[in-house]
């Protein structure tokens, strides 16, 4: 099988944007999760909460994860499998079977940030967070709350990495250690990429 370095971890933790430099510095496809999700579903993340409920996001993440955990594309010059990258989305690793799958296909690195730099990346994107207006109460509150919930969940990464004070090349070179210690290592065939 094919190298998978999957990235999880915290909503605003880092994963779409040290995940794409990752994927470059390796010369591996990136597999976005939510990505795939908002193009199955054909409406955004925050639509499908609002509109079909967060229990529909779920069952989407799940087929998604299933698809990229079995996903056997081959690099037509080589033969070889294809590597990749995968980012999840933030709640992906709290259920049990998008772990197990995920554990089987690769290598899961957990992306963590201090709360109040959660809350600071947060406050400056452009979108809206569904799992973040639960329960109407203040941000860091929220934040500080979900973090608690998913801890056990993201302390089944065979390794995390902590992005409070490091820009995204720093992030990624920091990944790829931890992928290096696992075993893990680019692949041969540039034409594969």
């Amino acid at each position: 099988m094919a190298p998978k370095l999957i990235l999880t971890g915290f909503m605003a933790s880092g994963k779409s944007a040290v995940g794409r430099a990752v994927a470059a510095r390796l010369g591996w496809r990136l597999r976005d999760s939510d990505a795939e999700i908002v193009a199955r579903a054909r409406k955004p993340i925050p639509a499908i909460f609002a509109e079909d409920g967060e229990a529909h996001f779920r069952t989407l993440e799940r087929e998604v994860i299933a698809a990229l955990a079995a996903d056997r594309a081959r690099c037509p010059q080589c033969g070889n499998p294809r590597p990749a990258v995968i980012s999840t989305g933030g709640g992906a690793l709290a259920d049990e079977r998008n772990y197990l799958m995920l554990k089987r296909i690769g290598t899961i690195v957990c992306l963590s940030a201090r709360p109040e730099i959660i809350a600071a990346r947060v406050r400056r994107a452009p979108h809206k967070r569904p799992k973040l207006l639960e329960g109407g109460k203040p941000l860091d509150e929220r934040i500080a709350e979900l973090m608690e919930q998913r801890r056990a969940a993201y302390a089944r990464a065979d390794f995390t990495v902590d992005t409070s004070d490091l820009s995204v090349a720093e992030s990624a070179e920091r990944v790829l250690e931890a992928f290096a210690r696992n075993g893990g290592s680019g692949h041969r065939c540039n034409r594969c990429a």
